[in-house]
């Protein structure tokens, strides 16, 4: 939900219980305040465990009882994932929880001592007090479909990153002990050259098989894309090869390591990818955008997996917010500075929406178009990668209107909606 500053503070009302809690891996540090700041009760230190999570509730409910309070809520910093059970702990028991920036924290925490000092009883006021000056916003926690899809893009994102860990292992492995074999591939990942990799990796297993050999070998598997012209060339470059002569055993051993590595990687992507096509299917609203020319199943469900449940917003503005590419600007007095994207957002948003870009301004004429148009006018023409960020919040927009709407995708309608300058008449 989105609150106005004044909102936020005037829902922090006498009646509300604010607790400061400061997440740690095993033992959490929480304290209690009213709607002024004044302290209730003692500090409570309580494990990352079901039992401390309800020693927690039960110190929460007894300090609301006790000082007569209404509502609790309870306000925590979003460092890395221990967080995470403990807020559907507290939802689960019907408590609000708010989230405030860490940034903010480490900058206010000086307030009350005038020390940079950083602790477990310090921290918890610093967090209650930017939640009761209403400094804080309201955690999205996915759930159902959302959730299985946002999990899913984490294990895409993970295996993504292990591949290229493979393919980065693979071109230091090549540039040791075969340098030239990029001369006869251009990419190591093609079939002929994956083959190459597995069975005659390193320059003296190539000259002893032979080019009339590997060419036949290579024909087991891929029929027109190689044969012997490229053999011949494979086996010229290994007679020339600067490569390294010693420990070629272990090398080879090496490189078949990284293959079955590479083989797993690609097999668990495909499964993946697979499952989230699956799953993106059952959105409501969903089908509009595939019908997108240039938007795959992939996007598609990185962008629900990011965005989550659609309903929860009420302007695209608020989803260009959330990705980080509302503007920002820095003027003072005469001066005017450079207008930019934010960047405070979710950065995997971003990416997914960038990466959009290049099949669209690819192969959708429509977002073909818009590009040529930004990056050649008359006045105030943006460069490339500026035309695609502007490009990524249209289709933020489009996004929201087909998802809320369930109207179909209308090109001409898209186009329309730019405002191009007009020429003057002549008088």
């Amino acid at each position: 939900m989105k609150y106005t500053q004044n909102e936020k503070i005037l829902q922090i009302t006498e009646e509300v219980l604010v607790i400061g809690t400061d997440i740690a891996k095993e033992v959490h540090a929480a304290r209690g305040f009213d709607f002024r700041g004044i302290e209730y009760g003692k500090r409570i230190d309580f494990e990352n465990s079901h039992q401390g999570y309800q020693n927690f509730l039960d110190w929460a409910t007894g300090l609301k009882t006790r000082f007569g309070k209404k509502q609790i809520v309870v306000g925590l910093e979003p460092t890395g994932h221990y967080w995470f059970n403990y807020a559907q702990f507290l939802k689960d028991n019907g408590i609000r929880v708010l989230l405030v920036n860490p940034y903010h924290v480490k900058q206010s925490k000086e307030l009350d001592d005038n020390s940079p000092t950083k602790n477990d009883r310090k921290d918890p006021k610093t967090i209650a007090m930017l939640v009761k000056d209403g400094r804080f916003v309201e955690p999205y926690i996915p759930e159902g479909i959302y959730r299985e899809l946002r999990v899913a893009l984490d294990v895409r994102e993970r295996i993504n990153k292990q591949l290229n860990i493979i393919r980065n292992r693979v071109a230091r492995w090549l540039d040791i002990y075969f340098p030239e074999f990029g001369t006869v591939f251009s990419d190591w990942e093609g079939k002929a050259a994956l083959m190459t990799l597995q069975d005659f990796p390193t320059p003296d297993r190539v000259i002893g098989l032979g080019a009339a050999k590997i060419a036949e070998h290579w024909k087991k598997e891929v029929k027109r894309t190689v044969g012997l012209k490229r053999a011949i060339k494979l086996e010229t470059a290994a007679k020339k090869s600067i490569g390294q002569k010693q420990g070629l055993e272990m090398a080879r051993y090496e490189m078949a390591l990284f293959q079955e590595e590479y083989e797993l990687y690609r097999k668990q992507l495909n499964e993946i990818e697979v499952r989230m096509g699956a799953l993106v299917v059952q959105v409501p609203g969903i089908s509009e955008i595939l019908r997108i020319k240039g938007i795959g199943v992939i996007i598609a469900a990185g962008l629900v997996a990011e965005i989550g449940d659609i309903s929860r917003f009420t302007h695209p503005k608020q989803i260009q917010k959330l990705a980080g590419l509302n503007l920002k600007e820095n003027s003072s007095g005469k001066h005017k500075g450079k207008t930019g994207i934010t960047r405070r957002g979710r950065r995997r948003l971003r990416a997914i929406l960038f990466l959009a870009m290049m099949p669209l301004v690819a192969n959708n004429k429509e977002f073909q178009s818009l590009h040529h148009y930004y990056t050649t006018r008359s006045q105030n023409p943006l460069k490339k990668k500026q035309s695609l960020v502007l490009l990524g919040s249209k289709l933020i927009r489009i996004y929201f209107a087909l998802m809320t709407k369930h109207v179909a995708y209308d090109p001409q309608k898209m186009l329309s909606d730019i405002r191009r300058p007009q020429p003057k008449r002549a008088a």
